[in-house]
């Protein structure tokens, strides 16, 4: 394939000044493929709007969710709650032709061969805790009295599962199934990093515990994967673990973007040609 596989995660448009960076995300050539790894944006009309419009420019779009979608924000007249604000994401997203978790994964054809790209939703469990913790309810604790609180807390429902970790052990069992099913190298895209490594250089430890799983943490060894995508950190950067390359793509919040230049070009290289 002549064109390339570029990344980028956590847009969230919400912020008017991340909407002329939005606007500036063009392919460099027709055949160019776009991997947005979750969190557009908390409003349902707004998320859709803006990957039908980044489809529109790109041969093909490939979304996985992040937490902000899963949002039931007060201020969005779509009040769907937990799996079925999730279905409702994906259906609007089939009828603008963006690839979700719930089809078929695409494959990419790379100068080494074909390499499927899996856009992952598996949430998370609490499992990456505060290293003093002994469980859930303690690493909670500490989080709620260092005043490092998830927003999910509140908008992000888990209906119809009791809580968001055992929607999360769902979503991994039945992620797994797909993945063992697969004979090719993987391109593995998920919001969450599949390991809690990248975490440990948040500035707050406590917010780890919304950061993955680590009933995900050899999925980059046992699926052959040659790059996994992810975002959620805020903090664009290539790691390798395993002999795997990591590439975390967000663009972020207009604060923290403008640490690092005013004029952001946040899509990060994958796979074709640079």
């Amino acid at each position: 394939m002549a064109g390339s596989l570029v990344a980028v995660s956590d847009l969230h448009i919400s912020y008017a000044e991340n909407r002329p960076v939005v606007d500036r995300i063009r392919p460099a050539h027709e055949d160019d493929w776009l991997i947005v790894a979750g969190d557009v944006g908390e409003i349902f009309a707004d998320v859709i709007a803006t990957l039908s419009t980044l489809r529109s420019r790109f041969r093909q779009v490939v979304w996985a969710p992040g937490n902000h979608e899963l949002w039931t924000h007060p201020g969005d007249p779509m009040s769907l709650r937990g799996a079925a604000r999730y279905a409702a994401l994906v259906s609007a997203c089939r009828d603008h032709g963006v690839l979700t978790p719930e089809d078929e994964y695409p494959i990419w054809q790379s100068a080494d061969g074909p390499v499927v790209v899996a856009p992952l939703f598996q949430l998370y469990d609490y499992s990456f805790r505060v290293p003093a913790a002994h469980d859930k309810e303690e690493s909670l604790r500490l989080a709620y009295e260092a005043g490092v609180v998830c927003t999910d807390e509140a908008l992000l429902h888990p209906d119809p599962y009791p809580t968001r970790e055992q929607w999360c052990r769902d979503r991994v069992t039945r992620t797994e199934q797909r993945l063992t099913a697969l004979d090719l190298p993987t391109v593995l895209v998920s919001h969450w990093p599949l390991i809690r490594e990248p975490t440990d250089v948040l500035w707050y430890p406590e917010f780890a515990q919304w950061c993955g799983t680590t009933l995900t943490a050899d999925w980059h060894r046992r699926f052959r994967t040659t790059v996994a995508v992810y975002g959620h950190l805020h903090i664009p950067r290539t790691t390798h673990h395993d002999g795997v390359r990591f590439e975390e793509v967000s663009l972020g919040y207009p604060r923290e973007w403008r640490r690092r230049g005013t004029e952001p070009d946040p899509v990060r290289h994958i796979l074709g040609h640079a």
